[in-house]
C-alpha cells in the first residue's frame, strides 16, 4: 500500500519521476517538471493527467500541430502514433500511464 501526496513530490530535475505501479507491463509514475518534454511518439497508448499547474500539450493531427490548455484534473489521452509534448507553464505534476519503458 502507498499514500502519495502529489503536491508535496518535487524531483531533483524536470521529468524527474517517482514510480507508483507496474502492473502487467503498464507502469504509472508521478512526474514533477518545470521544463518543456520534447515531440515524441509513445510505442504504445498514454494518459496524461494533470495533478497541480497548467501544461500547454502540443499534437499533431493530420499534419497540423495544435495545442490545448490543461488545467489541474484535465486528462489528455494519446492514442499509438500520436505526436506530442508538453510544455509546463510553470512548476506542474503529472501523472502519467503507459507502456513500461516508454518514450
Amino acid at each position: 500500500m502507498k499514500i502519495i501526496r502529489s503536491k508535496s513530490f518535487t524531483a531533483d530535475r524536470a521529468w524527474g519521476a517517482l514510480d507508483i505501479a507496474n502492473m502487467n507491463g503498464i507502469t504509472t509514475r508521478l512526474h514533477w517538471t518545470d521544463q518543456p518534454y520534447k515531440w515524441h511518439i509513445n510505442d504504445g497508448q498514454e494518459v496524461f493527467v494533470v495533478l497541480d499547474g497548467v501544461v500547454q500539450m502540443r499534437y499533431r493531427e493530420a499534419g497540423q500541430e495544435k495545442e490545448v490548455e490543461l488545467g489541474v484534473g484535465d486528462i489528455f489521452y494519446a492514442d499509438v502514433g500520436t505526436e506530442h509534448v508538453a510544455h509546463p507553464q510553470g512548476a506542474a505534476r503529472i501523472l502519467v500511464i503507459e507502456t513500461e519503458g516508454s518514450v
